[in-house]
């Protein structure tokens, strides 16, 4: 009972401060990434964030791949890179009225999965984010897994990084859908553990990302088998 007013009361200051956070975006257009990384600093405190990393962030990498089970795997990971991380997000996410600019105003990458055309978009916003500096981030899963095993990684990200050659920053992160599920729209205080694998070169003639597949799902399911 008590997860679920914690999971009513997120709700309602998401609403509030994500607003607000647009806002500010807008305004100051040469800052959004400190906008970004000040109300990431304030969800982990709000949330009840207690934060375990294992291994090593590499920030030379230009590409970020994590598994994905809640909206917080995104506020974890910003809040823990120093760069100014370029996400790849699902059109919907960015057609969605007002909300939709927490897309926007910070120049995440929108990418229409059903429209063939989208892919030439992708990776030119691609190209124009990594000659900004931005790494690339993403979920090769595509989408919300239950958090009980990871899904079936798209070819999406294995494209972008053997397209511009990039260096591949992989990470687990652990627990997040038990401290904030939006779906059930409950919310417990709790610890988020972040595991750093070796980075990886993407290269088109090897099987890197299907190694990079088996090894992030090998350490997965030993963390849930704990």
């Amino acid at each position: 009972m008590l997860s679920r007013i914690r999971g009513f009361v997120v709700l309602i200051q998401f609403s509030i401060t994500v607003g607000i956070v647009i806002v500010l975006m807008y305004t100051f257009r040469n800052h959004t990434h400190k906008v970004i990384k000040g109300w990431m600093k304030i969800q982990m405190f709000l949330l009840g964030i207690k934060l375990e990393q294992e291994g090593k962030l590499d920030t030379t990498c230009d590409m970020v791949i994590l598994n994905h089970q809640s909206l917080l795997d995104i506020i974890v990971m910003e809040y823990i890179h120093p760069r100014n991380l370029a996400w790849i997000a699902k059109k919907e996410i960015t057609d969605l009225v007002f909300f939709g600019h927490i897309i926007k105003a910070p120049r995440m990458i929108s990418v229409d999965r059903e429209d063939k055309a989208g892919i030439i978009a992708l990776l030119k916003d691609c190209k124009d984010r990594l000659s900004k500096g931005r790494p690339i981030a993403m979920f090769p899963e595509g989408t919300r897994s239950t958090g009980k095993k990871m899904l079936k990684f798209k070819p999406g990200a294995k494209m972008i990084a053997n397209k511009f050659n990039l260096k591949v920053q992989p990470a687990i992160i652990i627990n997040t859908k038990n401290i904030l599920d939006s779906k059930s729209l409950k919310q417990t205080p709790g610890r988020v553990k972040v595991i750093y694998l070796d980075p990886v070169q993407a290269d088109k003639k090897s099987d890197w990302f299907e190694k990079l597949e088996e090894d992030m799902n090998a350490v997965y399911n030993k963390e849930m088998e704990k």
